[in-house]
């Protein structure tokens, strides 16, 4: 688990238009494993993320498989969330795919999400070293995701961090 506390400088201009005010506010965020406990935010969150991408949010029965294969008997999914105090304020979900060339398992990273308020203050940055930490020491070949092409704040972040798009691949996808 990684806690970070940094300083954030928050501008408001006054009444007038003409004073600017400059606080700094010390924010604490821990990256953690989520616990059942953090579900109901996770889906806010969720269905935020549907909200930015333009698509669908997860609906009842969807939420229901969420919660099983996050915290049934056999979890299919891991899930990490950033806490502020006491406020989730991201989460990400990821999984085990496989590489055959590497013969090594390879992390999917179906979702990383900030809200939108604590978005460029580093915690997208603490949920990659978190998840790099937990895929070395799980002897994972490496972390892959996808991010739509009209994103690019995120795709300047990944980029930032050393992570390479894969332009000779196209995803599919075939929703049964």
């Amino acid at each position: 688990m990684l806690e970070v506390s940094y300083n954030m400088k928050e501008n408001k201009a006054d009444t007038n238009g003409e004073a600017i005010e400059i606080k700094e506010k010390e924010l604490k965020i821990k990256i953690k494993k989520a616990k059942k406990s953090d579900f109901v935010r996770i889906v806010e969150l969720i269905r935020e993320l549907a909200e930015f991408e333009r698509l669908d949010p997860p609906d009842q029965k969807a939420v229901k498989r969420l919660y099983k294969d996050a915290f049934g008997k056999k979890p299919f999914i891991k899930m990490l969330i950033a806490k502020q105090e006491k406020e989730i304020v991201g989460y990400a979900i990821y999984f085990d795919a496989y590489s055959s060339f590497l013969g090594k398992k390879t992390m999917f990273l179906e979702d990383i999400f900030v809200t939108q308020t604590l978005r460029n203050t580093g915690i997208g940055k603490l949920f990659f070293e978190e998840l790099i930490k937990i895929a070395k020491k799980d002897k994972f070949g490496r972390v892959e995701w996808s991010v739509l092409d009209w994103n690019i704040n995120a795709i300047a972040f990944y980029n930032k961090i050393g992570a390479k798009p894969l332009s000779e691949w196209v995803y599919y996808r075939l929703t049964l």
